[in-house]
């Protein structure tokens, strides 16, 4: 069954297998649907199932395949030439395939350097900062730090040519430093950037420890973007601000936490089993398996499609009349775990977070929308804004070093605003 509209499947290739052991994973403790002694590696049988069922449910031209984990280049590299083969071997006439392989890069070699330029493939890193604050929750096996090493896979990557993203998780360690993170990907030379915040729901407590609380959520935003859009628009994209421009514009976002409702990103576990969406890769949300299963099938199933509408038809009414719903769209449901006191469904967990956020950037966003539908540049609200605040930016740029900051702290210019302030 052919779907009428494009749809993603997050394959995993070594299932919840992972090289790292990062503190706040949500996806190794997926370990425990499957047997004691399982080996967790897609078999070729699996694996040309999928390909071939994948291909012949995508409305096309374009298959995006996104490989996933766990850790997907434990697959090793011949894993993935056999994929190539037999993506090339199922794909029709005048179709292409587009790989994306998301990694945390601390196993890439100049092996795989060459392999992934050689085939296209487009990589997403993992990396949460400057090594002070990624260490903090990205560590190995043996507890040894890991941000060194994912420095040396983005230099293989980068000495093949290859340009990866980053995604960047947002946790309760690195999110009350925003701009040091900020810049820190700035001097990494980075072009593209996703900021994921990190919920994880302790059925007893709440949220865990390493969750970003909403409104500290909501100051990293905010601080981040005032910097981006005075600095940097064109030269750095940050998924999470441009992704509002195009709403702005009546455009649907790309980002599924940004839609109106879900269920177009499946996941695909290593054995062929077939879930809802990644973050809900559980027994109440396995809709079949490949090959048994026409993979389009399990898409437009109405268990699937039911999943998908209950985004927006669960929306309480505090989000049914929120001034910024069209861009939060209520968040993912993972986190609209909060209730009443009365025991309804609460909003988001991070609907603070959000809400303060979109409210902030609106203005500009919808600035920056109306310059591309004018057939501007995106990037002319930065001589907007320069020009609006040339007066503030003087007072900044005149105030000597050893003056009293001119944020009306007390505190010496140079011990205050000083490196936080760009000219």
């Amino acid at each position: 069954m052919r779907a009428t509209e494009p749809f993603v499947v997050m394959a995993k290739p070594v299932g919840p297998v992972c090289n790292l052991d990062c503190a706040y994973c949500y996806y190794v403790e997926k370990k425990c649907l499957f047997p004691a002694g399982e080996r967790f590696r897609m078999n070729p049988r699996v694996l040309e199932a999928y390909i071939g069922a994948y291909i012949a449910a995508s409305p096309g031209p374009l298959v995006h395949f996104v490989w996933h984990g766990g850790e997907p280049v434990m697959a090793g590299i011949d894993f993935y030439r056999q994929a190539l083969e037999l993506q090339a071997h199922y794909l029709p006439e005048g179709w292409r395939c587009l790989n994306t392989l998301q990694t945390n890069a601390t196993l890439l070699d100049d092996a795989w350097g060459a392999f992934l330029a050689a085939n296209g493939f487009l990589v997403g890193v993992s990396l949460d900062g400057p090594a002070h604050l990624h260490d903090r929750g990205r560590t190995d096996l043996r507890g040894r730090p890991s941000h060194e090493r994912v420095l040396r896979g983005l230099r293989v990557l980068r000495d093949h040519g290859v340009d990866p993203d980053i995604l960047c998780s947002v946790h309760a360690r690195n999110a009350p430093h925003p701009l040091e993170v900020y810049r820190f990907f700035l001097d990494l030379g980075v072009t593209w950037i996703q900021f994921i915040p990190v919920v994880r729901r302790d059925d007893i407590r709440g949220p865990d420890p390493w969750t970003v609380r909403p409104e500290v959520l909501g100051e990293f935003l905010c601080t981040v973007f005032d910097e981006w859009v005075r600095y940097d628009v064109g030269r750095l994209g940050v998924q999470n601000f441009l992704e509002p421009v195009l709403v702005a514009a009546g455009q649907p976002a790309n980002l599924c936490v940004m839609g109106e409702t879900c269920g177009r990103a499946l996941a695909l576990e290593h054995d062929g089993s077939v879930y809802a969406c990644d973050h809900f890769v559980d027994a109440g949300h396995r809709l079949g398996a490949v090959p048994a299963d026409d993979l389009g099938a399990l898409l437009e199933s109405a268990d699937q499609l039911s999943f998908g509408r209950a985004k927006r038809e669960t929306l309480p009414e505090v989000c049914v009349s929120c001034p910024v719903l069209g861009y939060c769209r209520g968040g993912c449901p993972k986190d609209r775990f909060p209730s009443t006191r009365g025991g309804d469904p609460g909003p988001n967990y991070l609907c603070a977070g959000y809400r303060r956020f979109y409210e902030h950037a609106r203005p500009y966003v919808e600035r920056m929308s109306s310059l591309a539908r004018s057939g501007r540049a995106t990037t002319a609200i930065m001589g907007e804004l320069e020009a609006a605040e040339s007066d503030e930016r003087r007072q900044w740029w005149a105030t000597p070093r050893n003056a009293p900051c001119p944020c009306g702290s007390g505190i010496k210019y140079k011990r205050c605003c000083l490196g936080r302030r760009r000219r």
